[in-house]
């Protein structure tokens, strides 16, 4: 894998997200910072960690949501394959069930889509720079936890992480044979996943299950206050 930095002080930024539109956002805004550059960007999981292997960028944006997969498990298998590059998540999924999770899988920021442009800038460069980037609202809601020795958990925070993502991929309206085939699981795999989703949400009803992951694809049950975001202390990397 080649070098993540060019000993320039430059960094190489490689998107992976399954809008182009909102890879040509980003890469509009990064055209304007001096020492930011795009190398690369796709839409697919299993062609950006070949390419990221091969690119080898300093920072990966990754989208959650992707045309063969899911963003934690491509940022969980770059941190076994490319350890030395950053990842910073931008997703419209809420980051009140996502955040932690991505920063468990080993992303260095979590951004919601609802943010600017800007703080996304902000964030690669913080986490190109050893740091962790995320909302102040995040981090107080970690730090709580860390002070309660652990907290209560929410619901959701019980489902594991394939168990949350087929909850999500339901809420944007796929199908279980949809899913078998963006995650390349078994059929029967993932209705056990749906079922223990459902069990664990206290639900009866798969059409309730759904209800659940409709309304948390469109935020219905997501904070709105816009609270601004900041820099954690560096990350153990």
């Amino acid at each position: 894998m080649a070098s993540s930095y060019n000993g320039t002080g430059h960094i190489d930024v490689y998107l992976v997200d399954d809008h182009p539109p909102i890879r040509d956002a980003i890469r509009s805004r990064i055209d304007e910072v001096i020492d930011m550059e795009v190398c690369g960007e796709t839409g697919s999981s299993e062609e950006a960690l070949h390419q990221i292997q091969e690119l080898g960028p300093e920072v990966a944006v990754v989208d959650l949501s992707l045309e063969d997969g899911h963003g934690l498990d491509l940022i969980e298998a770059l941190q076994v394959q490319c350890p030395s590059v950053q990842t910073v998540v931008f997703s419209m999924y809420d980051e009140k069930t996502y955040a932690e999770r991505a920063l468990r899988a080993g992303a260095s920021g979590y951004i919601m889509k609802k943010r600017s442009t800007d703080a996304l800038v902000e964030a690669i460069r913080t986490a190109s720079e050893g740091g962790v980037y995320m909302s102040e609202r995040m981090t107080s809601r970690i730090l709580d936890n860390v002070a309660d020795g652990g907290g209560t958990n929410f619901p959701i925070d019980e489902l594991t992480d394939r168990e949350l993502s087929v909850v999500q991929m339901l809420g944007e309206g796929y199908s279980v044979e949809d899913i078998t085939d963006r995650l390349n699981l078994a059929r029967k795999t993932v209705e056990t996943y749906r079922r223990r989703a459902k069990e664990k949400l206290g639900f009866d009803k798969v059409s309730e299950l759904l209800q659940f992951a409709i309304l948390r694809r469109y935020g219905k049950d997501a904070q709105e206050d816009e609270e601004p975001v900041r820099q954690t202390v560096p990350a153990n990397r």
